[in-house]
C-alpha cells in the first residue's frame, strides 16, 4: 500500500508582496507540493489592521480544522519577526498539543533585533517556541549562528531560499547604457537614499566612461525618492517606479546587468536570487545571508553606510564589462548549485522525512 504523506503550510497569502509570498508561489510549482499533498493556510494578507486580524482568526480556525481532519505528517510554518512570529508561535504550540511535528522556517531580516529588543519574558517565550519545533530552518550559515545563540538546544538546519532558473542576461552593445536596478521597499533600511547619493557622487566626480541608468522600483517611500531625484537633477539617469508585478519585475531584470541592494538588514533577499539566476552582477551590503549568496567572488560586498565605497563599486561594475560579466557568471553558477528550486525542494523533502519519524 502506498503511504500518503501530508504537510500543512501556514504563511502570508501567496498574493501578497514580499519574499515569503514569492517563496510559497515558487514551491507550489514543484513536486514537493504534490508528493506531500500540501494544504496551505493563509494567516496574513496585505490590508488594514482589522483585515489582518480577521485573516488570522479565519486562518487559525482553518488550521485547527486541517489538523483534525487531515492529520498532517508535518506542519511547516513560515515566520518573520514581530506579529508574524506571534501568529506562528500560536500555531506551533497548537500543533505541539496535537502531536504533529513542526518545521519553523525563519525568513525575516529583523528577527534578531526583534528578539534582542524584547523584554526577558518574551525572549523566554521565543526561545521555548523555537526549541519546541522539530526543526528550525535558517536561510544561511550566518543566520544559523544567530538562531543558535537565541535558542541553544534548538535543532537548526540551513535550507536556502529558492527560485526557478532564468535566461542569462546579455551585456549591452556599443552605445547602449548599463542598466542598474534596485528592487524593494524604499527607505532607510534598504538603503535607497544612500544609493541615490552614491549614484549622484559617481556622476559628479567624473562622468562614467560607460553610460548607465538606474531604475529604483518598489513600495515604501516612493514619493520621497522621486522628490530626491528631482531635487538633485538626476531625472535623466534615474527612474523611480512603484511596486511592480512579478511579470514586470522579470521584464525589468531581463533587460538589466546590475542589481544593487545596500540594505542595513536582510534575510536572504529574493531580489538577489532573481539577479543571480540571470547572471547579473550584484552589489550589496554584507548583512544577513547576503555574504553566503554572493561572497567569494560572486558579487561585490560594500558596507551598508559607506556612500563613497558604494559609488566606487558602482563605477567599477558599470565601466568594466569583464568584471561585471565575470561576477554575474560566477553568481549564476552558484545559483545553479545552491539556490535552484530543483535543488532546494529536495532538501525540504528530506527534512520532512526526518522530522516525521
Amino acid at each position: 500500500m502506498t503511504t500518503v504523506r501530508r504537510a500543512l503550510w501556514a504563511s502570508t497569502s501567496p498574493a501578497t508582496r514580499g519574499g515569503v509570498a514569492t517563496y510559497v508561489r515558487t514551491m507550489q510549482d514543484t513536486p514537493l507540493w504534490h508528493t506531500w499533498h500540501i494544504h496551505h493556510v493563509t494567516t496574513h494578507r496585505d490590508g488594514s489592521a482589522v483585515a489582518k486580524v480577521e485573516t488570522f482568526a479565519v486562518g487559525a480556525i482553518r488550521f485547527v480544522v486541517e489538523l483534525i481532519r487531515h492529520r498532517p505528517d508535518v506542519v511547516h510554518l513560515h515566520s518573520s519577526a514581530g506579529a508574524s512570529f506571534v501568529r506562528k508561535a500560536i500555531l506551533l504550540w497548537t500543533s505541539w498539543l496535537a502531536r504533529v511535528p513542526v518545521v519553523m522556517h525563519m525568513h525575516g531580516s529583523d528577527f534578531v533585533a526583534f528578539h534582542d529588543g524584547s523584554p526577558r519574558p518574551v525572549r523566554w517565550v521565543i526561545r521555548g517556541t523555537l526549541r519546541r519545533a522539530r526543526a528550525v530552518v535558517a536561510l544561511g550559515d550566518g543566520w544559523s549562528l544567530q538562531l543558535r545563540r537565541i535558542a541553544p538546544g534548538a535543532r537548526i538546519v540551513v535550507v536556502p531560499n529558492a527560485l526557478r532558473s532564468a535566461d542569462r542576461v546579455r551585456q549591452p552593445g556599443p552605445g547602449e547604457p548599463v542598466r542598474v536596478v534596485f528592487l524593494g521597499r524604499m527607505g532607510e533600511r534598504k538603503g535607497t537614499f544612500r544609493l541615490l547619493a552614491a549614484w549622484e557622487r559617481m556622476r559628479a566626480d567624473a562622468a562614467p566612461a560607460r553610460a548607465a541608468v538606474l531604475t529604483v522600483a518598489g513600495d515604501g517611500e516612493v514619493d520621497r525618492a522621486r522628490r530626491w531625484v528631482d531635487d538633485h537633477g538626476l531625472g535623466a539617469s534615474v527612474d523611480v517606479r512603484p511596486w511592480l508585478s512579478a511579470r514586470e519585475v522579470a521584464a525589468l531584470l531581463d533587460d538589466a546587468q546590475v542589481l544593487v541592494l545596500p540594505s542595513r538588514t536582510e534575510g536572504q533577499p529574493m531580489a538577489i536570487l532573481e539577479a543571480m539566476a540571470r547572471g547579473m552582477c550584484v552589489v550589496a551590503a554584507p548583512v544577513g545571508g547576503i555574504p553566503d549568496m554572493i561572497g567569494d567572488g560572486c558579487g561585490v560586498l560594500v558596507p551598508a553606510d559607506d556612500v563613497d565605497a558604494l559609488s566606487t563599486a558602482l563605477r567599477k561594475v558599470v565601466e568594466d564589462e569583464r568584471t561585471r560579466a565575470g561576477l554575474g557568471d560566477a553568481a549564476r553558477e552558484r545559483f545553479a548549485r545552491t539556490f535552484d528550486v530543483d535543488v532546494v525542494w529536495r532538501s525540504i523533502d528530506s527534512l520532512y522525512r526526518e522530522v516525521q519519524r
